[in-house]
């Protein structure tokens, strides 16, 4: 994996089993050094420590505690690589945080980039997001506390396939407090709204591939 070999990157709400040794994508394996950036130290999802480990073999690099679409402390082009598994579709506003990802990117930087593939998840019931919706939150300035999807998760939300969200009431005031946990998919991706959603943004889409389902894993680049 050149882009990602003896290099430096961060990712966006790691540590993620898709990148370990073994895995569709084991870039801990291969790169120098990765940090790590959550919206919390310690939430739902994982509890952090200021440094991050995501090869015990390798130093440990730096956890930043922000929100992943501002990450202000982060000087302009910095990093080698971004990557971001099962995260984007957390994300109410996912333009602004793949636009900040582009901005803390070097020149040539690769983004990898891991969605659900909503037919294999508990959101085959929704429709995949239209690009343009999502660039409209995006002009709209969108932030993270917006429930505009709720209504449409809380139809079509499959409880069968996500056995912790607990009964209909229990996800439903799960949802209402998703600022504080981002437990919502606000939204849906296939292969093809990924692909459009990069390329509008001003990525090289390198590779688009449903492996291991339910990942689709994409390869980018910035141009």
């Amino acid at each position: 994996m050149p882009y990602i070999k003896d290099k430096w990157g961060l990712e966006i709400g790691g540590p993620s089993d898709v990148f370990r040794k073994g895995n569709p994508t084991p870039v801990y394996e291969e790169a120098r050094r990765v940090d790590n950036c959550d919206f919390s130290k310690a939430n739902v999802w994982a509890e952090h420590s200021e440094s991050f480990v995501f090869n015990p073999e390798k130093p440990a690099g730096a956890s930043l505690f922000c929100e992943g679409s501002v990450l202000d402390e982060v000087p302009d082009s910095t990093y080698d690589f971004v990557l971001s598994s099962h995260n984007l579709e957390h994300f109410a506003n996912p333009i602004k945080a793949v636009k900040e990802w582009q901005r803390v990117l070097s020149p040539g930087g690769a983004l990898i980039l891991t969605l659900p593939y909503y037919r294999d998840t508990f959101d085959h019931l929704r429709q995949p997001t239209s690009v343009d919706h999502m660039f409209n939150d995006f002009e709209q300035n969108i932030d993270e506390d917006d429930l505009t999807h709720l209504p449409e998760i809380l139809e079509k939300h499959d409880l069968t396939m996500d056995i912790a969200a607990g009964s209909k009431q229990d996800f439903h005031r799960r949802s209402l407090e998703n600022f504080s946990n981002r437990c919502l998919h606000h939204h849906v991706f296939d292969e093809h709204n990924s692909r459009e959603l990069l390329s509008r943004a001003g990525f090289r889409v390198l590779s688009v591939e449903t492996v291991a389902p339910p990942h689709i894993c994409i390869l980018s680049q910035l141009i």
